[in-house]
C-alpha cells in the first residue's frame, strides 16, 4: 500500500469508527445532547479527512479503504440500530446494508483482481450526505423536524441517491473488468 497508514486522515477515519458505539450508546440512554455532538464530530471527520489527504499530500491506499468502510460502518450500525427501535422501515435497512456490502464486495474484487484500489464517486457521497441528513432529523429534537416529513424526504432521497450510486458503482466494476477508462 502507498503512503502512510498511520497519518492525520487515517487517523479520523478511525475516531469516525470509534465514536459508533458512544453515539449509540448515549443516544439509546437519553444523553441526546451527548449523541448529537458525536454525531456532528463524525460528520466533520467525514469531511476533514479527505480535505487533510489533499491538504497535506497524504493521500494513500489505507486511506482510499478505509475513508469508505468507516462510512459503511457508521450507516450501517446506526440505520440497524434505528430499524431496532422502530425508527426505519426494514426495507430501507436492508436495501442501504446490502448495497454497501455488495460495493465493498465488488472493491475488494478489482482490488485483488485486478490491483485497482477504487475511490468512492460523487454520488456515493451524496447519498451519504443524505442519510446523515436524515439521521440528524432522527436524532435532533427540533421543532422543523417534529411537524414537517423531514426524515421522510431525506429517506427516499437517500433511497433515490443509494440505487443511482449502486449504478454507477457497477458500472465502474464492469469498466475495470473490461479495462476500460473507469475514470470517464
Amino acid at each position: 500500500m502507498e503512503g502512510r497508514i498511520f497519518n492525520l486522515p487515517n487517523s479520523l477515519s478511525f475516531l469516525r469508527i470509534i465514536l459508533i458505539p458512544w453515539f449509540l450508546y448515549y443516544f439509546h440512554t437519553g444523553h441526546v445532547n451527548t449523541a448529537i455532538v458525536i454525531m456532528i464530530v463524525a460528520l466533520l471527520t467525514d469531511w476533514f479527512d479527505g480535505q487533510a489527504a489533499r491538504w497535506t499530500h497524504d493521500v494513500s491506499e489505507m486511506g482510499k479503504i478505509l475513508d469508505p468502510l468507516a462510512d459503511k460502518l457508521c450507516l450501517a450500525s446506526v440505520a440497524v440500530y434505528f430499524l431496532w427501535i422502530g425508527q426505519l422501515p426494514l426495507w430501507f435497512v436492508a436495501f442501504a446494508v446490502f448495497r454497501d456490502a455488495l460495493i465493498f464486495v465488488g472493491a475488494a474484487y478489482v482490488r485483488f483482481r485486478y490491483s485497482v484500489v477504487t475511490t468512492s464517486l460523487w454520488p456515493g457521497k451524496w447519498a451519504v450526505g443524505f442519510v446523515s441528513m436524515m439521521f440528524i432529523a432522527m436524532v435532533w429534537p427540533h421543532p422543523i423536524f417534529q411537524r414537517y416529513p423531514v426524515k421522510e424526504f431525506f429517506l427516499y432521497l437517500s433511497t433515490i441517491m443509494l440505487l443511482y450510486s449502486f449504478f454507477q458503482y457497477c458500472v465502474r466494476f464492469y469498466k475495470i473488468h473490461k479495462g476500460l477508462d473507469y475514470n470517464s
